[in-house]
């Protein structure tokens, strides 16, 4: 669906991407993760035709985002950070405008509008100036002429800022069943939207890629969490730090009050099959025994250590 390469972008002498390289399948959810400044909503302008590169190039679906613009914006259903809202309309007239304006047969306007409506929870608020509405409901309303028209590519810049609590939930869902239909890409900084949106982050940093991967392999570690019934550490201890790939270990008692152990491994060794073998050599009385994962908000704040990013 996405092709990027080397995409780059300033503004003046300040470089907002920098040669920024991924691709994205048909039907993937996508979370674009960085902080603030970080070159999100540039790379969004730019894949949805409104900002052109520097240099490098982009096609979504086969087409190039410069050369074939028009069309590809037909394919597209684009949330910005600040909604393209008339204040003046009420919510029913703008998306029929909308609905107008992407050429939605006439026949099928009613159902769609009516799934857009339903999908955002706009129903009690269709004869509303759009003005008047509270923020939360604003933002619905940039949600729904996002997907009126069912794109191929839907993409959501901060598409959960202002909402409240119960919107947000109702945004997630809704996101989920748009996944069976279409290519999602959502941009935020919030590392809880991603987790629980998407399959697959690409964090940026200071305009460059810093990690593209499935959120459980961001997650992943060569650590290892080892937890006994015993009645002391010690000796395990001192047997786990002698083993050749283990870089340190830990001590401690988990809630139940057992020995429990973080091994840290020295290398991307998989601990846990020798740590298995190790426990029954040893006739250790085995409670747990499992990889250790890292919160995606570990792996971001690591990446933006490694970038300078506060």
């Amino acid at each position: 669906m996405i092709e990027a390469r080397n995409l780059c972008k300033k503004y003046g002498e300040v470089p907002a991407l920098d040669n920024v390289t991924f691709s994205v399948r048909d039907g993937e959810v996508i979370g674009l993760l960085g902080p603030n400044g970080a070159g999100k909503t540039t790379l969004m302008k730019i894949l949805t035709g409104y900002l052109q590169p520097d240099s490098g190039s982009a096609e979504i679906a086969g087409l190039d985002v410069v050369d074939q613009c028009a069309a590809i914006q037909q394919l597209i259903g684009y949330l910005p950070e600040n909604a393209p809202l008339y204040p003046e309309l009420t919510v029913q007239s703008y998306l029929r405008m909308i609905a107008d304006l992407r050429s939605i047969p006439a026949a099928d306007q009613q159902r769609r509008l009516s799934e857009a409506i339903l999908g955002t929870g706009l129903a009690e608020h269709l004869t509303v100036p759009i003005g008047t509405l509270s923020k939360g409901f604003r933002q619905m309303v940039g949600i729904a002429q996002a997907i009126v028209h069912h794109p191929r590519l839907l993409v959501l810049d901060e598409p959960t800022n202002g909402l409240d609590p119960t919107q947000i939930v109702e945004v997630r869902n809704l996101i989920r069943k748009l996944a069976r239909q279409s290519t999602v890409i959502i941009s935020t900084h919030i590392l809880s939207e991603v987790e629980a949106t998407c399959d697959r982050a690409i964090i940026i940093i200071k305009g460059e890629i810093k990690a593209d991967a499935q959120l459980s392999e961001l997650a992943a570690t060569s650590n290892a969490r080892l937890t006994l019934e015993a009645d002391s550490a010690a000796g395990p201890q001192q047997i786990l730090t002698a083993l050749p790939f283990v870089r340190q270990v830990t001590a401690g008692r988990d809630e139940k009050g057992r020995i429990s152990f973080l091994i840290k491994a020295g290398s991307d060794t998989d601990l846990c099959p020798h740590l298995y073998r190790l426990a029954r050599e040893h006739d250790w009385q085995l409670c747990e025994l499992r990889q250790e994962v890292r919160p995606l908000e570990a792996v971001f704040h690591e990446l933006a250590a490694e970038g300078g990013e506060q």
